[in-house]
């Protein structure tokens, strides 16, 4: 994983259905990943600096975002590494986001949010005091540009980025993502409101994202194909 960047490296790191569905119509967080995926995912967090997810990630799944195996955590500690990736949320409105819940409470873990002015100083201050680094960087959106120069200056170089679709979407549109890696499990979900792997208002043929092919192969004995690509 290069890190000669003046903002982190992103990789966007994610499991979807054959039919490209991150969840159910349902969307109460569907799962997707083998048994041998969720090793991997939890390999590649113990490698990077930090790992990041969206607003309705944070508010619907509260995500631990955590390494989670003791393995792996003394494999950081023993590199000088905290036990547990830097867990960062981008949240246009925090005023819900679960005090009690996983991403705040699960660690440890340095943690950090990046919201707009549609949160209240008071959710702001709650947060804070509960430890949590808080930037407000845009009215309605986040400025994922500037929250990524943040994150440079806070000594992150590498973010895995798990989604959602949304957040992805906004990363490969303004080009701030670096390597997409996808788990396709051998499942169809359908349901047109069903999110997919991106999200956002789409792109016309002729400004489809190019990528390049970096390794493909079958990940498992359930028919699970890893697929990783350069952006």
């Amino acid at each position: 994983m290069t890190t000669f960047h003046a903002r982190p490296y992103v990789i966007i790191n994610a499991a979807m259905s054959v039919d490209g569905k991150i969840d159910t119509i349902e969307r109460n967080g569907a799962s997707i990943s083998s048994e041998e995926d969720k090793r991997r995912v939890l390999e590649l967090r113990a490698q990077v600096d930090a790992v990041m997810v969206g607003g309705n990630t944070l508010l619907k799944e509260s995500p631990k975002l955590t390494v989670k195996l003791p393995e792996l955590e003394k494999l950081r500690i023993a590199n000088k590494l905290p036990a547990n990736p830097a867990k960062i949320g981008i949240i246009s409105n925090a005023n819900g986001l679960n005090i009690h819940g996983n991403f705040i409470t699960a660690g440890p873990a340095r943690r950090i949010v990046f919201t707009t002015n549609q949160t209240s100083a008071e959710q702001v201050n709650v947060l804070q005091e509960l430890g949590v680094e808080v930037y407000q960087i845009g009215e309605k959106r986040v400025d994922l540009q500037q929250a990524l120069d943040t994150l440079s200056r806070l000594g992150i170089r590498t973010v895995m980025l798990e989604g959602g679709g949304t957040l992805i979407a906004e990363f490969i549109r303004l080009g701030l993502a670096d390597e997409l890696r996808v788990y396709i499990a051998p499942k169809i979900f359908g349901g047109s409101s069903a999110p997919t792997l991106v999200d956002g208002d789409g792109w016309t043929e002729s400004a489809a994202k190019k990528l390049t092919l970096v390794d493909a192969r079958v990940f498992d004995q359930t028919g699970g194909v890893l697929i990783v690509y350069r952006l």
